[in-house]
């Protein structure tokens, strides 16, 4: 998998929570090579399909989000716009960040910042909240309205690029990396013969309800799936228990969330490989797609294997390309396994 090209691509396009059609698109470009269906669901999440040709067998989902966090215009003020956020957005990182508006064709906003000259001690010390904050486009109040109606959707600017010997960085690799890991899986399992059909989920609206994600896996039914998501990477200043090691390999959740059974296969795959894995306790819900799929129908076994991301919902979040092809490897395993076993 050339991961520099995939992470380029996708993460270019824009797909805040809700608006995510640019993103399905190129996602779909990219998967049907590899699959031998691909549809989107009423909800837009994009589905791929690799039939393993035997009747009646286990249908195994990968989950990975397609939407980034984002923003929608909520009003106008003497010609800036007004504008909340959609998903988790820290206000702290946004005075003075560009902003690509969604509009045809896309227009750029930087969120308004005060100078320094003009703040007061205590101002300075103060983060605003977003509803604080405006954006500015340039315009006046009339040609704000009318260019700029209630509703527009903006992501942050940029896309993503090399950083340093192994690392990407940019922005949506929350969680356009997981994806671009699942087209891995289907480029090494090309040539493998299956017991299961696996179907690959590139899900909507993660951010804001898992919506997508619920949907889709109602419609497929199926016996087992694995949510493939981020998680918090390592910084100096952040805490160690909460925090997992850049290039230090697959991040494997433990807890209710997640099927004791399936857990113990991923292991047994990564022992297998020699890949390493790090644990991460999940006490309640996993904060990913699996605390939803979980419940699906009757249930289903499911399990979550993270890629360590530093700057979480930030334009400059970073993954170790060592993490990404470790976990494709012990996912594309897993998968063969998994099937046999069934």
């Amino acid at each position: 998998m050339d991961y520099e090209r995939v992470l380029s691509r996708l993460c270019t396009l824009s797909g805040p929570s809700g608006f995510e059609t640019q993103a399905v698109q190129g996602a779909a470009e990219l998967l049907r090579p590899l699959v031998d269906q691909v549809y989107t669901t009423r909800l837009g999440s994009l589905v791929g399909v690799r039939r393993c040709g035997k009747e009646g067998a286990p249908r195994l989902l990968l989950d990975a989000h397609l939407d980034e966090v984002g923003f929608i215009v909520t009003g106008h003020e003497e010609g800036f716009l007004r504008f909340a956020s959609l998903g988790g957005v820290d206000a702290r990182m946004l005075p003075d960040r560009e902003l690509l508006l969604l509009t045809e064709p896309p227009a750029l906003g930087i969120v308004t910042c005060m100078p320094p000259h003009l703040q007061s001690s205590e101002e300075a010390e103060k983060a605003l909240s977003i509803d604080k904050l405006y954006l500015d486009v340039g315009c006046s109040q009339e040609e704000a309205r009318e260019n700029f109606p209630i509703g527009t959707p903006a992501v942050c600017r940029g896309g993503c690029t090399r950083f340093g010997e192994a690392l990407f960085c940019g922005k949506a690799l929350d969680d356009r990396a997981g994806f671009a890991v699942l087209l891995d899986v289907l480029e090494r399992l090309q040539k493998v013969e299956l017991y299961v059909d696996l179907y690959v989920l590139g899900s909507t609206q993660e951010e804001t309800s898992s919506a997508g994600a619920i949907t889709a896996a109602y419609g497929i039914a199926p016996d087992l799936c694995v949510a493939v998501d981020v998680t918090h990477g390592d910084t100096p200043d952040a805490d160690k228990d909460k925090t997992f090691t850049l290039s230090g390999g697959p991040v494997l959740g433990v807890g209710p969330n997640c099927s004791q059974a399936l857990v113990k296969q991923v292991e047994r795959c990564a022992r297998e490989l020699e890949i390493p894995i790090q644990l991460e306790v999940m006490s309640g819900s996993s904060g990913t797609n699996a605390w939803p799929l979980q419940i699906s129908r009757e249930g289903i076994a499911t399990a979550v294997l993270s890629l360590p991301l530093r700057y979480m919902h930030t334009p400059i979040e970073t993954v170790h390309r060592r993490d990404l092809e470790e976990t494709a490897r012990l996912l594309a395993a897993f998968v063969e396994k998994e099937g046999e076993r069934c």
